[in-house]
């Protein structure tokens, strides 16, 4: 696995690329959820330069008519929709295009398998393993969106990505930030990696107000523009959880070593502490345009159209303590970390089930962390929580998790 700027002069699928590990054709790329906000802002990087990129495979889980109208407009090789019932809508909109048109499981296994020199792994979910899982046996480059290989299945993913000899490349705004502070550094002098958090929109409510927190207030995040699962996410605080454990398995740092801060401004999106008192920050706008170029051009870097950031309009930047009282999350995904085993894939997998409750109005804000506590307890007095050693252990204790998390919820 290579999490390291250590630039390799060529790939494993005959890429030309000079001395210093920089491409001189154009790169082969997979968009696994095309039209999510991270599918749609990487197409756009690389609708902004169409010299650096040949689409191979696009995916989408719905939304037929945006996938094909992406599949038409970058050219793609075959273009995989995961509802059967929009199946005959896709293959109707891409006829005569040159663009192959499947659906189902198998077919989007089958797309992320195709030889390319990068994927972006960007589907929502526990959805996401399976392919991003094939993706990485090609052994080609992961631009990793998809919490779930890490938090799901971390040494799982991270056995098939040292097998394959494949290149993970963090996304998240926060994890691109620690791998662009920690490049080049001697892992010895690490003291902890901060993650910054924006607070979401209730980062000022009292717990009385929490309470009536609706889901239609806990989608207008406040600086960035993101799915609806994430958003809910970002308002419980359940993502930066969620993100300690994706750093845990990312940098070489005990859990302990990894810190957040609430950052309302989201400007500074990590922060690593040296042994030597020094401390790395790295800062951009909130545009997830910029890990998503980081992630695709590394080593090098790729203009973009984000907004500059103006320190002196921005005037100051504030820092805050997580409140784990109003926003338990947090501390209850520390807890599974601490746990090990299939604890980090329970509390995915519950936390996926009570988000959807809550958008469906069947559990109120503060039931989502409740019922997802509820959920581990439960799962380690059935014995659940046990070491995973392969992606169908993974597979199966996320599907048992999600039956037990329904019946609770």
């Amino acid at each position: 696995m290579t999490t390291s700027a250590q630039a390799r002069p060529s790939d494993p699928h005959g890429v030309q690329a000079d001395p210093h590990g920089v491409r001189t054709a154009p790169q082969r790329l997979s968009v696994l959820g095309a039209t999510g906000s991270i599918g749609e802002s990487t197409l756009d990087l690389v609708q902004r330069n169409t010299e650096r990129f040949e689409v191979v495979a696009l995916s989408a889980c719905r939304n037929a008519a945006r996938l094909a109208e992406l599949a038409r407009t970058h050219r793609a090789k075959i273009a995989v929709i995961g509802d059967p019932a929009q199946f005959a809508e896709l293959k109707d909109l891409l006829s005569g295009s040159g663009t192959r048109a499947a659906c189902g499981p198998e077919a989007l296994i089958e797309a992320a398998s195709e030889p390319t020199d990068c994927t972006m792994a960007a589907i929502v979910g526990a959805a996401g393993l399976a392919p991003t899982f094939a993706a990485a046996r090609q052994g080609g480059r992961i631009a990793l969106a998809n919490k779930e290989c890490l938090v799901s299945a971390g040494e799982v993913f991270l056995k098939e990505i040292a097998a394959s000899g494949a290149e993970l490349i963090p996304v998240d705004s926060e994890h691109s930030a620690a791998f662009q502070a920690l490049a080049g550094s001697d892992p010895k002098a690490l003291e902890r990696i901060v993650l910054t958090a924006s607070g979401g929109p209730f980062r000022t409510w009292d717990i009385e107000r929490l309470s009536r927190a609706v889901p239609e207030e806990a989608l207008q995040h406040p600086n960035w523009r993101m799915g609806r699962k994430i958003s809910i996410d970002s308002a419980t605080m359940m993502n930066k959880g969620l993100e300690v454990i994706e750093a845990f398995h990312l940098f070489p740092v005990t859990h302990e070593q990894i810190d957040i801060v609430v950052h309302p401004q989201s400007v500074v999106h990590c922060l690593v502490f040296y042994s030597d008192g020094s401390v790395l920050a790295q800062l951009g706008p909130p545009d997830m345009r910029s890990p998503i170029s980081y992630a695709l051009s590394w080593p090098t870097r790729m203009r973009t159209p984000v907004e500059r950031l103006d320190l002196v309009k921005l005037g100051s930047l504030t820092f805050e303590a997580p409140d784990e009282v109003r926003f338990p999350a947090v501390r209850v995904a520390r807890e599974a970390l601490a746990r090990g085993g299939a604890a980090p894939c329970i509390l995915n997998a519950a936390n996926e089930e009570a988000v959807a409750a809550y958008l469906d109005k069947r559990i109120g804000f503060l039931d989502i962390a409740t019922k997802v506590a509820a959920t581990i307890e439960a799962a380690e007095s059935r014995g659940m929580i046990v070491d995973l050693a392969s992606l169908g252990d993974v597979l199966a204790a996320d599907s048992e998790s999600r039956k037990l998390a329904q019946s609770l919820l």
